[in-house]
């Protein structure tokens, strides 16, 4: 082979130093393209959006009411008349399912709330003071969590019952919630005095790791108070992990809920959460199985959607997995 003076000059160097290998993301934004890519986790966000939206919506153009009776129609199975077919009363199941949503996703989404309230706060002071506190505030949290929560929402459950009913009775703040009942209350409360437990934990992990970062020492050297340092500091950047255990929390809430009403202690009539549906209808599971079947499938949907939509968000949410 013959080499020519035009094989032997130098190739030039591509100036790569402009140029942009992809756009530039914030957390968020590099979080929502990483969740769309997750098609089952985008799939059953959709099921949570129509379970949430349809639960508020369908009863308002629906024909029938959920107290509603038919009695010429105890019983019946499926049809064009009625979807999911009528209870021992004659009432429209496909409306007791869908309101039954409303009180056991409310239940879900309180209990939550409450819990991501109290576990904040909680293990945010924990893991940010630190010391003999950390270890006492932590020693209770091990001593609740090795309590079987049921057993502990059960003893919550018959505890409270008789102070909150004689509150909706005399006390003017209570008597605001009159219309939800003292017994929903009550679900709100028990299950929201659970679940922080795991919150905290986690919420104090996530203090104890970013409490000696510069930033952090920045803010301490400025005179920054313990609740400022923790809600505006270490709270912001500890927020994937929070919003995955505030996901997770919410199938667990609904699923004890239903636990708590199949055992008659939780919501009851004229109310009617999925588990009180479920309750109702076991003792005719051989002649009409539609009764258990739906309420039964809703919980199972509702709790397999969330759990798949907080694998998602915890994926999505890992600064690890950013690529």
């Amino acid at each position: 082979m013959n080499l020519t003076r035009e094989m032997l000059e130098p190739v030039a160097a591509e100036e790569k130093g402009d140029i942009i290998v992809r756009p530039s993301l914030t957390y968020w934004q590099d979080a929502w393209r990483r969740l769309r890519k997750n098609v089952p986790s985008m799939i059953a966000m959709v099921a949570v959006i129509f379970l949430i939206v349809g639960s508020i919506v369908i009863p308002f153009f629906w024909k029938y009411d959920y107290k509603q009776q038919i009695r010429a129609d105890r019983n019946q199975g499926p049809s064009s008349e009625h979807v999911f077919g009528t209870d021992a009363l004659g009432r429209d199941l496909f409306i007791r399912v869908v309101y039954g949503a409303r009180i056991s996703l409310s239940i879900g989404i309180v209990a939550s709330l409450i819990n991501l309230t109290i576990g904040v706060l909680y293990g945010g002071i924990s893991g940010y003071i630190g010391g003999w506190l950390d270890n006492l505030m932590m020693r209770i949290v091990e001593i609740l969590y090795i309590i079987p929560m049921l057993l502990y929402v059960i003893l919550l459950q018959v505890t409270l019952q008789a102070p909150i009913e004689d509150a909706f009775k005399t006390n003017p703040f209570w008597m605001m919630f009159k219309p939800l009942g003292y017994q929903l209350i009550l679900v709100y409360l028990v299950l929201g005095l659970v679940f922080w437990v795991n919150m905290a934990r986690v919420v104090r992990g996530q203090v104890l790791s970013l409490k000696n970062q510069e930033y952090v020492m920045a803010a301490r050297s400025q005179g920054t108070k313990t609740i400022r340092m923790i809600m505006k500091h270490l709270v912001p950047n500890s927020i994937g992990p929070i919003i995955v255990m505030v996901t997770m929390a919410i199938p667990s809430a609904i699923f004890t809920e239903a636990f708590l009403s199949f055992l008659g202690i939780g919501v009851s009539a004229p109310m009617a959460s999925w588990g009180s549906l479920c309750s109702e209808s076991y003792k005719a599971l051989q002649s009409a199985p539609h009764l258990l079947f739906f309420p039964a499938a809703a919980i199972s949907i509702t709790m397999l959607a969330f759990n798949i939509l907080g694998d998602g968000l915890r994926d999505a949410l890992d600064p690890k997995m950013r690529k």
